[in-house]
């Protein structure tokens, strides 16, 4: 017989109903797995080849901006893609095209002179493509589960990616180490070809919106929603001060060789001790869907980012920064879900590739304006410095977005779907 206590403990580990529930989303979370897995290769893979082949941070940190620009520009597009076509072909065209650049790292890692313009063009267009992927899968999820369960999707989501975000940069790392960069992009290629094949047998994915209505107004008409829909906006402007202030990770492989005194397998581990944090936050995180409060979650979810990462900046001791770094992700992941609910659980079914769109342009556009903004401040003055004062800026920017979007401070669960007003 279970006991009250042991019914207690249950509640704070991660709810897997929707894998039981659910065959196609079953598929799509193992596809997603093997896809973002991948990409945490990348991750520390690219930024590592660049330090190597320049010994700038700066460099490092324009590497960001290179992703930046094309994110922004196709995330709107991809979402609007995602809302008018079927979503199952569209992530299989997704992976198919960055086995494709996966490949082609493999190949300019090989040669005997690689080119660091080749790695700039490359991460663009890997980019462009996330765009498009990301939003796509984001946007399955509520057609695949019951209503009351996409809280625990979303945790389940986020569970996964700090997984791989534990594994794959510190399997990265290691395997730079011990074999090539060329070996590490050619492991990427394979896993988007396995997350391909995960995704062919989804079966309850159609099209939302005739294709007829995919160009620049059904761009707009997302962006009109958006524009009146303050709680969403305030979980994108807090996050964009966590990311852009707060995330050191373009200092990693200058922190990891001179600081820390390591190589590449130190690198890898700076990077991995977030995924690892976050991995503990998503696995506890039964919780989440017990707060009904999500706004001041998510910003006291920010502001433990904030301190953990100023704190990050302050020692010198490779175990101690690791456990900062391991707070900061839990924190992050505990927003991350918040977040998510709030957008998923507001937005209508016909603009949720939009909207996911656009929230990807935040999540993932934030981190590479931050590693722009921590390369910069570095080669101006010094790495550790860029990480402490980037982790002060955003504990500042928590309270000022706090003040001035009281709507995401009061927001609570349960409000329900928000159609757009009449135009």
């Amino acid at each position: 017989m279970t006991t009250p206590e042991r019914r207690g403990a249950r509640a704070l580990l991660v709810d897997v109903t929707p894998l039981k529930e659910s065959t196609d989303f079953r598929w799509l979370y193992a596809g997603f797995l093997s896809s973002f897995l991948g990409r945490q290769l990348t991750i520390v893979a690219v930024p590592y080849q660049v330090f190597l082949l320049t010994n700038s941070s700066l460099a490092v940190g324009l590497l960001g901006l290179a992703q930046l620009i094309p994110l922004l520009v196709v995330s709107l597009i991809g979402g609007a893609i995602a809302d008018a076509v079927d979503r199952r072909r569209l992530l299989l065209l997704s992976q198919s095209l960055l086995v494709v650049t996966a490949l082609a790292l493999a190949w300019n890692a090989a040669a005997p002179q690689p080119q660091v313009w080749i790695l700039f063009v490359l991460s663009a267009v890997n980019a462009g493509i996330s765009a498009i992927d990301s939003p796509t899968r984001s946007a399955m999820v509520p057609s695949l589960v019951r209503k009351e369960l996409v809280p625990a999707s979303i945790a389940l989501n986020q569970t996964m990616m700090n997984v791989a975000g534990a594994v794959g940069p510190a399997l990265a790392g290691l395997l730079i180490a011990r074999s090539s960069l060329a070996l590490t992009y050619a492991l990427e290629a394979a896993t988007f070809v396995l997350a391909a094949l995960m995704v062919m047998p989804i079966k309850h994915v159609t099209a939302v919106e005739d294709r007829r209505q995919m160009g620049v107004e059904s761009i707009r008409e997302g962006l009109r929603y958006l524009r009146g829909q303050k709680p969403i906006q305030g979980t994108m402007i807090i996050d964009l001060n966590a990311m852009i202030f707060g995330m050191p990770r373009a200092l990693f492989p200058a922190l990891g060789t001179t600081v820390f005194g390591g190589g590449a397998a130190t690198v890898g581990f700076l990077y991995a001790a977030p995924g690892v944090g976050a991995l503990i936050g998503a696995v506890t995180s039964g919780w989440v869907g017990r707060v009904k409060e999500q706004g001041k979650a998510v910003v006291w979810a920010v502001v433990a980012w904030g301190a953990a990462i100023t704190l990050f900046g302050l020692t010198e001791s490779l175990p101690i920064a690791l456990a900062f770094l391991a707070i900061a992700g839990a924190a992050d992941v505990i927003s991350a879900v918040f977040r998510g609910t709030i957008l998923q659980l507001t937005v209508p079914d016909r603009l949720r590739g939009r909207m996911s769109g656009v929230h990807l342009a935040v999540v993932a556009g934030g981190p590479r304006l931050g590693d722009l903004e921590a390369g910069l401040v570095a080669a101006l003055t010094t790495p550790q410095f860029s990480v402490v004062s980037g982790g002060i800026a955003c504990l500042i920017g928590a309270f000022v977005v706090q003040r001035k979007v009281p709507e995401l401070w009061e927001y609570r669960s349960g409000g329900g779907v928000i159609e757009p007003a009449p135009a």
